[in-house]
């Protein structure tokens, strides 16, 4: 059995920050009737402008892929037979591939206990968990629909992108005695 290393580590934390800025962007998002527009600085210059949507759907995107590797990592895969289930992956057997069981006292996390963290309906929090699944697979590998503002997919996100840290946070980083990062975001107020 391995302890975690410091690579390990730094691409847990940074797969977090990821999963919270696109959890920050789709809150933006999901607030908008049409999106504001958007200047970017560097140094006080100004190098991009143009919609919100120019980072808000890079952020979110990005956040389904890292929510997609932490959800494996941490045991848990898409359905084979629906895409509104998950299901516990099988032990990790490539020599590069790393998974949670591969740590001293650790498991590979349950789907039962994946959708009992979520302290509302189990169904709606494997709905969340496989829309993740589905996103990266089919909705981002692959010219499919896009995300619906307002529609019943942002909201199922915006739970999967509290859930997942939660998720990791508490099977990985608190049975192994490791302070978890500080990863979670907050904005500023848009002044009018």
């Amino acid at each position: 059995m391995k302890t975690p290393d410091h690579a390990l580590l730094n691409m847990l934390a940074y797969r977090l920050g990821a999963i919270s800025i696109g959890h920050l962007a789709l809150q933006h998002h999901m607030s908008w009737e049409e999106a504001p527009s958007m200047e970017v600085f560097f140094n006080g210059q100004q190098v991009i402008e143009g919609k919100a949507t120019g980072f808000t759907n890079a952020a979110i995107e990005s956040a389904i892929i890292h929510c997609r590797a932490v959800l494996e990592f941490l045991g848990i895969k898409a359905s084979k037979t629906s895409p509104t289930e998950v299901m516990e992956r099988s032990a990790r057997t490539n020599a590069d591939d790393l998974g949670v069981e591969q740590f001293a006292s650790l498991s590979m996390l349950t789907k039962a206990k994946a959708l009992a963290a979520y302290p509302g309906e189990e169904s709606e929090a494997e709905a969340a968990l496989a829309l993740i699944f589905y996103s990266a697979n089919k909705g981002l590998a692959h010219t499919t629909g896009s995300f619906k503002l307002h529609g019943g997919e942002a909201r199922l996100l915006e739970i999967a992108f509290r859930g997942v840290p939660t998720l990791l946070v508490n099977g990985f980083y608190v049975p192994l005695g490791i302070a978890p990062p500080s990863y979670e975001l907050t904005s500023r107020p848009r002044l009018a």
